[in-house]
């Protein structure tokens, strides 16, 4: 006699939280902004290694110096990350998701506001060479390009998830949202403009930013806010 049909058993919750990433990125963050508040040499010493190695590759090559310039002037601009963001704004207003609108363009509000404090409030030495790209006089922590992408690309690939994207969709928006962000990165050291250490702190205090965020909009969902919707 066959054994009755049993029911699949329930998968194993992840204990890998958006809240324990962002707290995790938070951590690392801080931790690389008293190095760089403290100037702690061997910090110092990484971050004018990768300038100075990048800087004569540019000098070099001045056709992918003007590459890069293209890119992270306009395709990686902050501006054009914002403005993403601010379509993606929209249409959740537009679809009666207005709730979550505010919170994705208020989170995007508090990333710049962080950015902006951090780089008034951080002094460090900069790099100080005769560039003919960018004399990097420029470079603050954190960089303000790698913070807006990852929180940008960060919120955008949620939204995309939380709406059902397809699998093929979500899968090419992945790939592009990393290549932004590490190609954000790479330009604006490629360039002359940030430090290492400026980079990674953007990136860091951007991943927390948005790990925060989802949490914060999760623990809302389960107290009895809006539910996500079913579908594309």
């Amino acid at each position: 006699m066959p054994s009755p049909q049993l029911s699949p058993p329930a998968r194993p919750r992840s204990r890998v939280t958006p809240f324990g990433t962002g707290a995790v990125c938070a951590l690392l963050a801080l931790i690389v902004l008293v190095l760089v508040a403290v100037r702690w040499s061997p910090l110092m010493t990484l971050d004018r290694s990768v300038a100075d190695a990048l800087h004569r590759r540019a000098v070099a090559e001045p056709g992918l110096v003007h590459a890069n310039r293209i890119l992270t002037d306009w395709a990686w601009d902050p501006w054009t990350m914002r403005a993403l963001i601010a379509v993606a704004v929209v249409v959740l207003w537009w679809r009666g998701a207005r709730l979550l609108a505010m919170w994705v363009a208020a989170t995007c509000v508090l990333g710049t506001l962080v950015q902006q404090g951090l780089k008034s409030a951080v002094g460090r030495a900069r790099p100080r060479w005769p560039d003919p790209v960018d004399s990097a006089h420029y470079a603050a922590f954190p960089s303000g390009h790698a913070m807006t992408a990852m929180v940008s690309c960060g919120l955008l690939l949620w939204l995309l998830r939380r709406y059902g994207a397809g699998p093929r969709l979500w899968r090419t928006a992945l790939v592009v949202a990393c290549v932004s962000v590490v190609g954000v990165g790479l330009t604006r050291l490629y360039l002359g403009v940030h430090w290492l250490s400026d980079v990674l702190g953007g990136w860091l205090l951007g991943a927390a930013l948005v790990g925060f965020s989802i949490a914060g909009f999760a623990r809302y969902e389960r107290r009895g806010g809006p539910r996500p919707p079913r579908g594309s």
